[in-house]
């Protein structure tokens, strides 16, 4: 399959964005795009040493495609208990301070992510085997206050949005998971909580649920997306401030079809789900975008046509919503893709699910999220 001359144009983009010297290509960065409609573009990031191959600020290369590309950051990990709570009475924020520094140097937005992640295989080992004495229910409420007065009044005024909870569903269920926390205090009340903390300590923040519900059909999926329905109908009858459903947006091809096979399945029931959502008052954000390929072809050229084809009806769709807000991609480079790890392909090859390859050029990928975003509904605050 040949490569168009406009995609010609955005490889050559890409090549010259592989120097952090390289003088910037004429074309509109992709949070110029987003600024358009009122959004803004972003990014996950990783905080690291200087001289590491990693997707960190730190990484020259890797820096010069956040500062072409990207007005909003978020902590890739560095946030998340296993990084940012090592023991019930210990924080570590080095690396969420140096990206924190990193984002005001240079002019960009942090979100944070997350106050809480549910799935307990995500705990660090010390909260999974924690003691929670004979009243249980006071010693969790006391550990997720604690916690969460901790990161909000830290970065008081510089984070402005939250995933406050992170992935509360169980996918085959569609009930709240199942763990030592909500065994301790109770799901609904653990989720309320959280919540109800966050507004008194951070009261001008943006408060999410994040989820990875997906457009993809399946009985999973649509079990999941069921229960994550009835949490966001619960939250507005307890009038827990929730302000936005986070969608992370790990889209997949996973099925050996054609694109418009999977696009026109996916649609509508899509859809259906967006306006419920919507229906009910909230916003809506894309906060780890990215494409899973793992069923796509081989060939480079033919994989990176599909995966902008089936992004660009993705976002095409989101971005139809006023509702949607920020778009950040879950990192821009396949160098760094946590997707090589993660349900990984059987002919073994890498994926390819990043806007930029490995040598930090441009990919179809890149050109598909520009002309969604062109062409996006204006966002309403």
């Amino acid at each position: 399959m040949l490569i168009s001359r406009r995609e010609s144009i955005f490889l050559g983009a890409g090549l010259a964005l592989a120097s952090p010297l390289a003088a910037a290509p004429a074309v509109p960065s992709l949070a110029q795009l987003a600024r358009r409609s009122g959004r803004r573009f972003g990014s996950a990031v990783s905080f690291a040493p200087p001289g590491a191959d990693r997707g960190s600020f730190n990484n020259p290369r890797y820096a010069a495609l956040l500062e072409r590309e990207v007005s909003l950051l978020v902590p890739e990990n560095e946030l998340k208990w296993q990084w940012s709570r090592p023991t019930p009475d210990r924080f570590d924020f080095r690396g969420v301070d140096a990206i924190a520094g990193y984002a005001s140097a240079h002019g960009m937005a942090l979100r944070g992510h997350t106050l809480f992640w549910l799935p307990e295989k995500w705990y660090p080992k010390w909260l999974v085997g924690y003691d929670f004495g004979a009243r249980p229910a006071a010693a969790a409420e006391r550990l997720l206050v604690d916690h969460v007065q901790t990161v909000c009044r830290r970065y008081r005024d510089r984070i402005f949005s939250y995933d406050v909870v992170n992935e509360a569903i169980q996918p085959e269920t569609g009930a709240i998971r199942d763990t030592v926390m909500t065994k301790a205090l109770g799901g609904e009340a653990l989720l309320d909580l959280m919540y109800h903390t966050a507004r008194a300590e951070a009261p001008q923040a943006q408060l999410v649920y994040n989820d990875y519900m997906s457009w993809e059909r399946g009985t999973e999926d649509e079990t999941h997306i069921a229960g994550v329905i009835r949490l966001l109908e619960g939250f507005r009858k307890r009038g827990t401030p929730v302000d936005a459903l986070g969608i992370q947006s790990h889209i997949r091809l996973l099925q050996d079809w054609p694109v418009e096979r999977i696009v026109r399945e996916s649609t509508g029931p899509w859809r259906r789900f967006l306006d419920a959502v919507t229906g009910m008052g909230y916003k809506l954000l894309i906060t780890e975008f990215d494409v899973n390929d793992r069923k796509a072809p081989a060939d480079i050229r033919l994989r990176d046509r599909m995966v902008a084809d089936y992004a660009r009806a993705y976002l095409d769709v989101m971005l139809s919503y006023p509702q949607l807000g920020d778009l950040l991609a879950w990192g821009l480079d396949d160098r760094y893709s946590w997707l090589d790890g993660f349900d990984p392909r059987t002919d073994h090859l890498p994926k390819r699910g990043t806007p930029y390859d490995r040598a930090f050029r441009a990919k179809p990928l890149r050109e598909a999220i520009a002309q969604s975003l062109r062409q996006a509904t204006h966002h309403t605050a």
